[in-house]
């Protein structure tokens, strides 16, 4: 009898999908065939001859999507909500850049297996806590290590200083917010005027930096993000915190992407004119304010997209990163439309990352990130048939199916 954590493992080779509908995503929808062979996707086309020592999947009558990408997720990096135990996703301390999600990833998590059989393949493991809590991932959901998951991208993340109400409960008067806030804008610009400091005296230094320096690993964490070369997540989410965090961004000239952005939709226009790229969700969400109409978290990523901002989805979750695909059908159904919706989940989440030279389409040379299904995967009545990560064929096994399985024809139990 199998438990619960037990898993079949994956099959590597070449595998030949016969007869499927291709949403390629950068090139359209059309009949044809995929071959998978050295973990890439080798070959698409009409009548695909079967190689040797190749598998064929006979994939009729249904359809070969890329494999979604989440961007913004805690899997991986807790477990049980209530047991502090399973958390790693929040350290002690407001600037650490340092803490780099990637070393915390638990290759094992149960959450992991559920997630991949609904198409997603793909996540951005996001660190949580102070100013400047750590430095975000993109991770493969397969591999015995964390290093073997991940997917080349890292970005540092920024929460940005936030005005306004924490919620209901917060009972602050209007003075004491407008103090905190201005309090921690100064203390944000402090802390960029050293991380400049820092990178112009690492420059300088060269090859004598780490005797003129000594040890400082959170500014070296910074180092990056200072000349460019590492973007910066910046956290910001209320109408007046995206246009502060845009004035900032434009005066601290840093590589950034918006991340949560609730109210994005008030400031479309603003976030186009900088050119800078969002991740919103989750999607299936509530106001945000009491006046705002029910839809409000429905609409937005729809009316930013209309508005020319690349747009990218995450559920921000842990167990429930399943989700992705429903909520990128709730945005696709509430003004975002089909393409749009499944771009966002693939390919334009690919291009902000800057791996999209490997995932994020069906194209020749990609690595095989991609699943079969029998019908439109933003529909809940839509299964899952195969799942292939790395060119890797993935059991569509999860800690789900196997209670499923072993509850379905259930032994009464022991006999007293």
């Amino acid at each position: 009898m199998a438990t619960a954590q037990q898993m079949a493992k994956s099959e590597s080779g070449s595998f030949l999908l016969k007869g499927a509908t291709l949403v390629t995503v950068s090139d359209g929808t059309f009949a044809g065939d995929l071959l998978i062979a050295d973990g890439k996707i080798k070959t698409i086309g009409e009548n695909v001859s079967l190689p040797a020592d190749t598998k064929e999947i006979d994939c009729s009558g249904k359809y070969i999507y890329p494999g979604m990408i989440d961007g913004g997720t805690k899997l991986g990096l807790q477990e049980v909500g209530n047991v502090s135990l399973t958390s790693d996703h929040n350290e002690i301390g407001d600037f650490i850049p340092h803490m780099e999600a990637l070393t915390a990833v638990n290759p094992n998590a149960v959450s992991i297996p559920v997630t991949r059989v609904n198409g997603i393949t793909t996540a951005l493991v996001v660190p949580s806590g102070g100013s400047f809590p750590g430095t975000a991932a993109l991770i493969n959901l397969i591999g015995y290590t964390p290093d073997q998951m991940h997917a080349n991208f890292k970005g540092v993340v920024l929460n940005f200083p936030a005005t306004g109400k924490r919620g209901w409960w917060d009972r602050r008067s209007d003075e004491d917010i407008k103090k905190e806030s201005e309090k921690a804008m100064k203390t944000l610009d402090d802390t960029w005027k050293k991380v400049k400091l820092y990178a112009k005296i690492d420059s300088a230094a060269g090859s004598r930096k780490k005797v003129l320096e000594g040890y400082n690993p959170a500014m070296d964490a910074m180092l990056e993000v200072a000349n460019g070369s590492r973007h910066l997540l910046i956290e910001v989410n209320k109408e007046a915190d995206i246009k502060a965090a845009l004035k900032w961004i434009e005066k601290s000239n840093v590589n950034a992407i918006l991340t949560g952005v609730s109210e994005g939709y008030r400031v479309a226009a603003d976030i186009a004119k900088a050119s800078l790229p969002v991740i919103i969700g989750p999607v299936l969400s509530i106001p945000g304010r009491q006046s705002d109409k029910y839809d409000a978290a429905y609409t937005n990523p729809g009316l930013l997209h209309k508005a020319g901002v690349k747009v990218v989805l995450r559920t921000s979750s842990y167990e429930n990163v399943r989700n992705l695909p429903y909520n990128a059908g709730f945005a696709a159904a509430y003004g975002m439309g089909t393409e749009a919706a499944l771009r966002s989940v693939t390919l334009s989440a690919a291009e902000v990352f800057g791996v999209a030279d490997q995932f994020g389409s069906l194209e020749e040379g990609k690595i095989a990130n991609l699943f079969v299904s029998d019908g439109d995967p933003f529909e809940t009545n839509t299964n899952i048939h195969h799942l292939f990560i790395y060119g890797r064929k993935v059991p569509l096994e999860s800690r789900h199916t196997l209670l499923y399985e072993e509850f379905l024809e259930r032994d009464p139990g022991l006999e007293k």
